[in-house]
């Protein structure tokens, strides 16, 4: 039976403004359904720790860790940007959050589990070496992929992301790194603006960034056909031994935020295609961290599904169902574009 990880905490909780989407109960809607469900009791607990400013530092600059630590918000938070802000608990909740992932990460690196799924916030992966943005704070799996690189054995890490917003930061902390790749499928144009089918990577790192941007109204059809013909040869071929993933379900049909029409049963399928990944090239190893997904519904039975593919299960079917019965659109151009531009056309 698989050893599966969890990471939850109710410091996750106290990072709150009163009416902004990303709030303390999207992990409370997750947690239940996981506790209903029966998922929870075949995971094993992993206890987080907070993340010292010296592991941060492998991907964020120290002023931007002094920074955040020396804001002392009372009763008004204080905000960074228009989306951002951090109020009385959000650094110690920020510092658990990225600690969560980190603690995941040494528990498969030590054998202890085989994965796991972190239920940490505030999310990561818009948060840039230098900035704070797009509600984040700290990049969890950014850190994580510097921590496995610098202090473990480790020496290659995929990062795969399918939140329907494109991960600028993870991008930016690894442009032209060279260890590490990182895919990533988002709705496009859409915030932050970044993620086209051209940026690839730069010095060490090219050809290490793949993007597979998606327009309005793709469902499960054009997201497997992208993790199928675009993720799959190219991790294959990068041979990771180590995958994170950036699991932001916001590209849900029911999720206000973005227009792609994802399922539960489409992240259910993803998810046992990136498994399958982890246990030809990485002894299995593969570490999930919530990010994006604001319909209460939707965020936790497409993280429930994810979870079920990790402890070993089918599909359960959701409430939501499948989503609107269209047909998506033309994604050839883009998916060529991808498979051209990283010589993939050799691969599969």
């Amino acid at each position: 039976m698989p050893r599966v990880g969890y990471v939850y905490d109710p410091l996750y909780l106290e990072h709150e403004y009163p009416g902004h989407p990303e709030r303390p109960d999207r992990l409370r809607a997750i947690m239940s359904h996981l506790e209903t469900s029966g998922l929870l009791a075949r995971l094993t607990e992993i206890t987080p720790r907070d993340a010292m400013p010296d592991e941060l530092a492998l991907v964020h600059d120290r002023a931007l860790i002094a920074r955040l630590g020396s804001l002392q918000p009372g009763a008004r938070a204080v905000w960074l940007d228009a989306d951002t802000y951090v109020s009385a608990r959000s650094y110690a909740a920020a510092l658990r959050s990225a600690g969560g992932v980190l603690a995941a990460v040494d528990a498969v690196m030590d054998g202890m589990i085989d994965s796991a799924f972190c239920l940490v916030r505030p999310p990561g992966h818009h948060a840039t070496p230098t900035q704070a943005m797009g509600f984040c704070l700290f990049n969890n799996v950014a850190v994580a992929a510097a921590h496995l690189l610098e202090r473990t054995e480790v020496e290659r890490v995929a990062i795969v992301d399918f939140d329907v917003h494109h991960g600028n930061g993870t991008q930016d902390a690894f442009y032209a790194d060279g260890r590490v790749l990182y895919f990533s499928t988002h709705q496009f144009p859409h915030y932050p603006g970044t993620g086209r089918v051209e940026e690839t990577g730069e010095g060490a790192g090219a050809g290490c960034i793949i993007n597979v941007p998606l327009p309005a109204g793709c469902g499960d059809v054009e997201a497997l056909r992208a993790y199928r013909e675009v993720c799959a040869p190219a991790i294959r071929r990068f041979a990771p031994q180590f995958i994170l993933v950036s699991a932001g379900f916001d590209a849900h049909f029911a999720d206000p935020l973005a227009h792609l029409l994802f399922s539960a049963r489409g992240y259910h399928e993803i998810a046992k295609l990136l498994r399958g990944l982890a246990d030809e090239l990485c002894d299995g190893r593969i570490v999930y961290a919530l990010e994006g997904g604001y319909d209460l519904e939707a965020v936790s039975w497409s993280a429930g599904a994810c979870v079920e593919v990790l402890v070993g299960e089918g599909f359960n079917e959701d409430p939501l169902g499948g989503g609107p019965a269209i047909r998506g659109p033309d994604i050839d151009g883009v998916i060529g574009a991808a498979r051209a531009i990283h010589k993939l056309d050799s691969e599969d």
